[in-house]
Order: structure tokens, then sequence, then C-alpha cells
């Protein structure tokens, strides 16, 4: 595992159903991340297509996975040597889902539905259907989810326990879980929320938000990457405006951040003889 890795975060936003464009935007922001040094780009949710739920404007836009977004952010991660990780609106057979993708040189490394819709999502989405994924990388394990799914704790201890040393997060936080939009730190709630799991969990956390106004919703802006402590790499990012930033970590952290003194060892005082995560036919 590569010691330094350089995590490029673009806060950038999609304008609703226009693919074309937004591709363009996601193709800017990624050879700029590369060009900064970093080995990873991360994209917010839905950053294809929009974030919006309009099932009969989506239908005739959705992709498959593979397919044309994935084609493109791999041959963008091949020029670039690194990785991409975003999400889109992903069709298959008739039902939509609100999918993230990680891809490298190799092509598609990772690939996610998310499992926790929210709001109007529900009636547009279907649920995910492919568990919690991670991958193997030249720098470490990635793990993926997307948005709400940080809201329940299962989520990222699934994935760190599975060996993920950075938990990739596209995301378009919105208000309307916490009635306060960002704290005197400039920190959206979600965000506060990715300090608190990472420190929880010894694992790094990445969200790249989409900001502004953007067809009528209100974005938060507010992108952090979250140490395995609880602190804050890099963030918060403006909460009204487009952001594009590449920080450099060390995920050996996540190993290290396992042992936290003497006697003290979050991992193996796990009481897996008392209780424990069951994933289809895993117990972690």
């Amino acid at each position: 595992m590569t010691a330094g890795v350089g995590l490029g975060i673009a806060q950038i936003a999609a304008e609703p159903y226009e693919v074309e464009h937004n591709k363009t935007r996601c193709r800017n922001a990624i050879q700029e991340c590369f060009s900064a040094g970093a080995d990873l780009v991360l994209l917010p949710e839905l950053i294809v297509q929009g974030y919006v739920a309009d099932r009969g404007r989506l239908l005739p836009i959705a992709e498959t996975i593979p397919g044309p977004t994935v084609e493109e952010w791999t041959e963008l991660a091949a020029a670039g040597n690194g990785y991409v990780v975003g999400g889109l609106v992903e069709r298959h057979d008739d039902r939509l889902y609100n999918s993230a993708v990680a891809v490298g040189p190799e092509g598609l490394i990772a690939h996610y539905r998310k499992v926790h819709l929210f709001g109007a999502e529900k009636h547009t989405f279907a649920p995910g259907d492919l568990g919690f994924p991670t991958a193997a990388t030249r720098f470490g394990t990635i793990g993926v989810c997307v948005c709400y799914d940080l809201r329940f704790v299962e989520v990222t201890r699934i994935l760190s326990l599975r060996g993920a040393d950075l938990i990739c997060v596209p995301t378009a936080w919105v208000p309307g879980f916490d009635q306060t939009l960002w704290d005197e730190s400039g920190m959206a709630p979600q965000a506060r929320t990715a300090e608190v799991l990472a420190n929880l969990s010894q694992v790094y956390i990445a969200c790249a938000s989409q900001a502004g106004r953007h067809g009528g919703q209100q974005f938060l802006g507010s992108s952090v990457v979250i140490d395995p402590y609880g602190r804050r790499s890099l963030g918060p990012m403006s909460g009204t405006s487009d952001q594009i930033e590449t920080v450099f970590v060390d995920l050996g952290d996540s190993r290290r951040s396992q042992v936290r003194g003497s006697d003290i060892s979050p991992r193996a005082d796990r009481r897996r003889d008392v209780y424990g995560i069951k994933v289809g036919d895993e117990v972690l």
C-alpha cells in the first residue's frame, strides 16, 4: 500500500437533465485534479444526470453500467494513472438506480446502488441490491456508498470491517434531515456525521457534494475529507459554490488508528460473541 495518496475532491454541481454539459464539467474537474497530483478523484452524487427525480425524464438519459460514462471515466483514469469515483442514474431493465461507480485504468472496479433512498428518491429509484462493495487499488482498499447512507452507522462499519482504508461518498447534501444548514465553522450536519463515523470505524471518509441552487434545489456543499481520528484533512468547502481541491493523506493511518493506546483496540474489543453484523451470509 502506498502511504501518500492524493485525493481530488470535485465539488461541482450538475444541471438537471443536461447530460453532455455535466459530463464536460466532470471531465474538466477530473483532469484538473489529476494535474494537481491526485491519485483518486471523487465526484458528487448523480453528477451526470443531475440530482432530480422525474422518472419520465430520467428514463431516456439513464445509462447502463458499464456504459458511456464508465467508458469515459476509465479513459480519464488511464490518462491520469488513477481512479475516479462518482454517481449517475443507472437503468437496468425498467428500473432506475441511484448508483455510484469506481473505475481505474483497468475499468470498473466497484459498482454500488444506493441502499438508503432519501425523500422523493423513493418514488423514482429502486432500492440498492448490490450490497456494500470494496475494491483493491494500488494504494489501499476503498469502499463506496452514497449520501444518505452515512446516516446509517452500519454502512461505514461494514465497509471498514471489510478492509476499507478509505470510504468514498458521492453526495448531494440538501436540507431536510436537520434544521441547521451549516454551523459556525461552515460544516453541514452531514459533514459532522462523517467526522464521528470516521473516528468510530477507524477509516478515512471522503465526501464530494454538490453546492448552490440548481433546478430549484438547494445543495449544501461542505465537502470534506475526514481522517480515521475524526479530524478534517480537507474542508469544509464552500456551502454555496463549486470548489475543486486536492489533498494528500496517509491511508496507513486507517490501520494505525485501530490501536488507540494500551489495551485500547476498537476492532479487537468488539464482542462478536455477543453481536455481529450480518450481510447476506457473511457475519462481520
